[in-house]
C-alpha cells in the first residue's frame, strides 16, 4: 500500500508541475525532474514526492521531509544549493541546479571548485543548518558555473544556538568535504585541512564502531542501497556477472553497464556494448536468458566505441547521463569538437526514451 497525495498538494501539482525525467524512487520518496510554474514564469525544477512511498516507511519517510523542507527555508538566499519554490504536505519542488554530482564531475585538481564548496559550509554555518550527509558524493554538485552547490537536505539539523553538537555536526560536514577534496585535489591540503582529516570527532569514531554497522543493515538488508549511484543490488551485484557473459560473445570488445531510475521496476540496468554489428542485440539477450543468470539490462545498446578517459577506461559518468536522459548536462563535460562528434551517435541511438523530456537543447552538435 502506498499513499496518495492530498488533494491540495495533487491540485497545485496538477497546475503547476510539469512531469519530466526521473532520477530517482525508494522507500523514502520518488525524486524527478521537469519544470514547475510559479507566479510569473516556469522554471526547471525537481519534485519530491511521498504518494509512492510504502506504508512500513511512511513516517520515516515523512520526518525526512520536514527536515529537508525546513532547512530548505532557512537556507533560502544562500546560494549553496537548490532554492525551495513550493511546498505542500508530502510533496514539495526545489530549482534545479545546474551541474553534475561530484562523482560524475571528477573535479580533478580544480581548487577554485574546493574553495568555493568551503565558503558555502561557511554560509550553512552562519544560518546555523549541518548538512549531515556530505560523505555522500552525489550530494556535492559541481555547477555549470564551476561553483560548488549541495543538495538533498533530507538529514539536515538547524540550530539556533551554536552548542556542542552544532560544533560537531558542522565540524564533520567540513571533515567529510575534506575527504572529497584528498581524492581529488590531495596536493591542494594545507597543513590545518590535514590536520582536521587526521581527527575524527568523538562522536563520528562512535557512530562509525556502533551505529554504522546498523545502518548499513538495515540499509542494504531491508531498504536495498548499495552504492552510491542508486543502483542497489542490480548495479552492484548484477551488472559485473551481466558484464561477463556479455563480454564472452566474440563479436563484443567491451561493455559497460550503468544503472537508471525507471518508473516501472525503481532501478534499472543499461548496456553499452562495444562492437561492430548493430544487429548484435537480439543475440545477446538470448544468450543472456540462455545463461539463467541475473536478469537481463533493460537497455542494450550497440556502440561502434565508448567514451573512454586518458587511462582508457570507460567514461562511465558519461554513460549514465545518457541512460537517465540527463542530456543537456553531458555537454559540459565535452572537452572539444572531436568529444561531441564521437558522442553524437551514442545519444541518436540512445534507448531509454520512455522517460525523456525536452533537456535537449544543448545536445552536442555533430
Amino acid at each position: 500500500m502506498s499513499f496518495r497525495l492530498p488533494k491540495d498538494d495533487a491540485a497545485i501539482l496538477s497546475a503547476r508541475w510539469t512531469e519530466g525525467v526521473l532520477l530517482k524512487r525508494d522507500v523514502f520518496s520518488t525524486v524527478e525532474r521537469g519544470r514547475f510554474r510559479g507566479d510569473n514564469s516556469e522554471v526547471d525544477a525537481v519534485l519530491r514526492r511521498l504518494d509512492e512511498v510504502p506504508w512500513w516507511s511512511f513516517l520515516l519517510a515523512r520526518h525526512l521531509f520536514a527536515r529537508e523542507k525546513h532547512a530548505l527555508v532557512l537556507a533560502k538566499g544562500l546560494n549553496v544549493g537548490p532554492e525551495l519554490l513550493w511546498a505542500g504536505r508530502r510533496a514539495l519542488a526545489r530549482s534545479f541546479v545546474d551541474g553534475v554530482a561530484l562523482h560524475l564531475a571528477k573535479p580533478h585538481g580544480d581548487l577554485a571548485y574546493f574553495r568555493s564548496a568551503k565558503a558555502a559550509l561557511r554560509r550553512l554555518r552562519r544560518a546555523g543548518i549541518c548538512h549531515n550527509d556530505l560523505a555522500k558524493e552525489q550530494n556535492w554538485l559541481v555547477g555549470r558555473d564551476g561553483l560548488a552547490y549541495v543538495t538533498d537536505f533530507q538529514l539536515a539539523a538547524c540550530f539556533n544556538r551554536r552548542g556542542r553538537l552544532y560544533r560537531v555536526l558542522a565540524y564533520e560536514d567540513l571533515r567529510h568535504l575534506l575527504k572529497h577534496k584528498r581524492s581529488y585535489a590531495p596536493d591542494a591540503l594545507t597543513p590545518r585541512e590535514r590536520k582536521i582529516l587526521a581527527k575524527k570527532s568523538f562522536a563520528a569514531s562512535l557512530w562509525l564502531a556502533t551505529g554504522k554497522k546498523v545502518y548499513r543493515a538495515i540499509t542494504r538488508g531491508l531498504f536495498n542501497f548499495t552504492d552510491r549511484e542508486g543502483g542497489g543490488r542490480r548495479l552492484v551485484n548484477d551488472a559485473p556477472l551481466l558484464a561477463e557473459l556479455i563480454r564472452k560473445n566474440p563479436a563484443v570488445r567491451d561493455t559497460a553497464i550503468v544503472a537508471f531510475a525507471d518508473r516501472r521496476s525503481g532501478v534499472g540496468l543499461y548496456a553499452f556494448v562495444e562492437a561492430d554489428q548493430s544487429n548484435l542485440e537480439g543475440q545477446l539477450r538470448d544468450e543472456l536468458a540462455a545463461a539463467k543468470g541475473p536478469k537481463p539490462p533493460e537497455h542494450i545498446q550497440i556502440v561502434h566505441a565508448l567514451p573512454r578517459d586518458a587511462a582508457g577506461k570507460p567514461r562511465t559518468e558519461i554513460l549514465q547521463l545518457v541512460a537517465m536522459n540527463q542530456l543537456d548536462l553531458i555537454e559540459p563535460m565535452m572537452k572539444n569538437d572531436q568529444d561531441r562528434a564521437f558522442l553524437k551517435d551514442i545519444l541518436e541511438q540512445r534507448k531509454n526514451l520512455r522517460d525523456r523530456f525536452n533537456f535537449e537543447a544543448d545536445l552536442p552538435a555533430g
